[in-house]
């Protein structure tokens, strides 16, 4: 029987006395540092695998392939029965298939005939393609040159049988299930999958489709957000809109049955941030005052044993610090260890001087080789979100960017 993790300890997210600005490597280390898996295991069939995180090690219980045999449709004999020059075997009766290995042996210095997949036969340690060959029903010719074994493949050559095939911590695709499947497993130890829950906050916030008032603003992050956690594997639960009333935000809080609550807005220090007053009054609550560029203080908390990440309420800072922070946190939480986006260093389409003292994330896509940026930086400019393919990241120090020079661009698809 599995047992599930033990929950996050409520002071998980202090910081140490005396920090203030915090740079981004340190803020990450400090995450990963306090962060474990807190999904219990279960075994599940290959058939609904895809996008599961593997909870152990998975050795191979055969061989791939599990027997030598053909890559090829032709004829197989032994090599060192060949002569010097042009070649004429005798033919045995019956043929090797895949599934159907031939009972028996081939006699030194005939041949058979052999189709992809096919175990070899005793006898056997070289195939030739049936093209190289002109056949009857009693012999096969073909010229010299063939090589020892030739158009085989040994058996374990792609796995060996109890050999580490997939590692604890992986987030299992269609290859993966592939590779399990050909070492023979039907089902896979996973952890059950995270739940996190996304709650929108504020009397200003609308449902999208529904008549807004003057001053009123479109709820454009819960679905950003909801739809990017589905991307990333996690089980996304919509936890809906509260009004600017603390007691009725106490009660959706109390009764998310998720793993983890990521809120939007509503967690800084205003009159009306009720996330941020109803973790201050637990004692769980730390804002994580991060030198990043767009981005506010990253609130953390703990509500009843459940992790809270309290994201800025702009769409750009939102979306920056949910792929920064708070996805490697959640592949921590789903026993899927720590992502490390993958970067790449391409020529700037763009130029900048940037300030010391923030790490700097600005959107980006690649045209032709170089990488551009979106003409306003601004925190609310939405559009610039769906003009984009990843992030430029700038370092935290000063810089002076010109066409050409090398940056790092982050893609998407990296924080998938």
């Amino acid at each position: 029987m599995s047992l599930k993790p033990p929950p996050l300890r409520d002071d998980c997210f202090a910081l140490p006395a005396g920090v203030d600005w915090t740079p981004v490597d340190v803020a990450l280390a400090e995450l990963d540092a306090r962060l474990h898996p807190v999904k219990a295991v279960e075994n599940v069939a290959l058939s609904v695998a895809v996008g599961r995180v593997l909870a152990s090690d998975i050795k191979a219980l055969r061989s791939n392939p599990p027997l030598p045999n053909s890559a090829v449709d032709g004829y197989g004999f032994a090599f060192a029965a060949l002569g010097e020059g042009d070649q004429l075997l005798p033919l045995v009766k019956g043929r090797a298939a895949a599934g159907l290995r031939f009972e028996g042996r081939v006699p030194e210095g005939h041949a058979i005939r052999i189709l992809t997949g096919a175990a070899l036969p005793d006898g056997v340690d070289t195939v030739i393609l049936e093209e190289d060959v002109n056949a009857s029903q009693q012999a096969v010719a073909f010229r010299a040159g063939v090589k020892p074994n030739a158009n085989t493949r040994k058996a374990g050559e792609d796995v060996v049988k109890g050999d580490i095939c997939l590692q604890a911590g992986k987030r299992l695709g269609a290859a993966d299930l592939a590779l399990a499947a050909a070492v023979g497993h039907g089902v896979l130890p996973v952890y059950e999958r995270l739940k996190v829950g996304v709650l929108s906050t504020g009397d200003e916030i609308v449902e999208p489709g529904q008549a807004a008032q003057d001053g009123q603003i479109f709820d454009a992050n819960r679905v950003m957000l909801l739809s990017l956690l589905e991307q990333m594997g996690f089980d996304a639960v919509n936890l809906g809109l509260v009004r600017d009333d603390r007691e009725v935000l106490r009660a959706r809080l109390n009764s998310a049955e998720v793993d983890v609550i990521i809120t939007s807005g509503g967690a800084s220090a205003g009159d009306e941030d009720h996330v941020s007053a109803l973790l201050r009054d637990t004692g769980s609550l730390n804002e994580w005052r991060i030198a990043i560029k767009p981005g506010r203080p990253l609130a953390l908390g703990v509500w009843n044993g459940t992790p809270v990440f309290g994201l800025p309420g702009n769409p750009v800072a939102a979306l920056v610090c949910l792929l920064v922070f708070a996805r490697p946190a959640l592949g921590k939480l789903a026993g899927n260890g720590w992502l490390e986006p993958q970067g790449f260093s391409v020529p700037a389409g763009f130029s900048k001087r940037k300030k010391a003292g923030r790490r700097e994330y600005l959107r980006a896509r690649m045209r032709q080789g170089r990488v551009e940026v979106f003409a306003s930086e601004g925190s609310g400019r939405i559009s610039g979100l769906s003009w984009a393919e990843g992030l430029v990241v700038l370092p935290d120090e000063a810089a002076d960017i010109a066409e050409g020079d090398a940056v790092t661009f982050l893609p998407f698809s990296s924080f998938i």
